[in-house]
């Protein structure tokens, strides 16, 4: 395209080194047929839920196009331990309000970790100056980007020489965005009917503690696996509560 924009911030691809790198993403992901039919199909899912949360923060809509490039949309663990379709890591996500401890694992909870990750990227963007440094600080961290910009007396991503996966990060974003908002510019066919749609749910509100999730899933008349897809952020088959915290817990809704 002759011009490029993320999160409404124009990309300065005159210049050959940014438009190369685009290029590269480009190509990798639309011939990676597998991988990017399957993400256009999760968006389907997932960004009516996301997409909300991200314009009551005040985060710009382009920022959906992060979980994509995290976790290919899917609730999954990473070497380094961060999980969630977020991919947020353990000390981050108890700093962000969420629980984390063996009983629940909030970073599994899609509207609360994208909550977390809108007060990240806010404070980011507060700190960085542009919502293109804070999206690349979703990688590298906002520290970590600080002192680059610092060490190399640059203001901006694009100048920045940084390492190999921070250097892709924001092109792969870019790319996910070009592929997943015009699809069939990039040669994918597909009917709507084909792409994933979420289960229509209820809040079940509970404030005590559940001592059999699976006992608990019949009561609801559903089975444990039904349960622990809508509610991946439970761990055990159990749920202590020991604070009365109030939950939400999804339940399918057949009415």
């Amino acid at each position: 395209p002759e011009s490029v924009f993320l999160a409404g911030e124009q990309v300065p691809i005159e210049s050959f080194s940014v438009r190369e790198k685009l290029d590269k993403e480009l190509i990798i992901n639309t011939y990676r047929h597998s991988s990017s039919i399957l993400y256009l199909k999760r968006a389907s899912r997932w960004f009516p839920i996301i997409e909300p949360i991200l314009e009551e923060h005040s985060i710009p809509n382009d920022f959906k196009y992060l979980a994509v490039i995290e976790s290919g949309l899917q609730n999954v663990r990473s070497p380094k331990g961060a999980k969630g379709i977020w991919q947020i890591m353990y000390n981050t996500g108890r700093e962000l309000g969420l629980e984390v401890n063996s009983n629940v694992d909030e970073r599994y909870n899609l509207e609360l970790s994208t909550r977390a990750a809108c007060k990240y990227l806010k404070k980011a963007k507060e700190k960085l100056g542009s919502w293109t440094l804070a999206a690349a600080s979703y990688n590298r961290g906002i520290s970590g980007i600080r002192r680059k910009l610092a060490d190399q007396q640059v203001d901006n991503y694009y100048d920045l020489l940084l390492g190999t996966e921070t250097k892709r990060y924001m092109f792969r974003v870019l790319a996910m965005k070009m592929i997943l908002t015009d699809p069939s510019n990039y040669g994918y066919n597909y009917n709507e009917k084909d792409l994933y749609k979420f289960e229509k749910v209820k809040n079940f509100k509970v404030d005590t503690a559940i001592t059999n999730l699976a006992r608990f899933s019949k009561q609801m008349g559903i089975n444990y696996k039904i349960l622990k897809i809508h509610n991946p952020w439970l761990i055990q088959n159990h749920l202590n509560n020991k604070s009365r915290k109030l939950y939400n817990i999804k339940i399918p809704d057949l009415n």
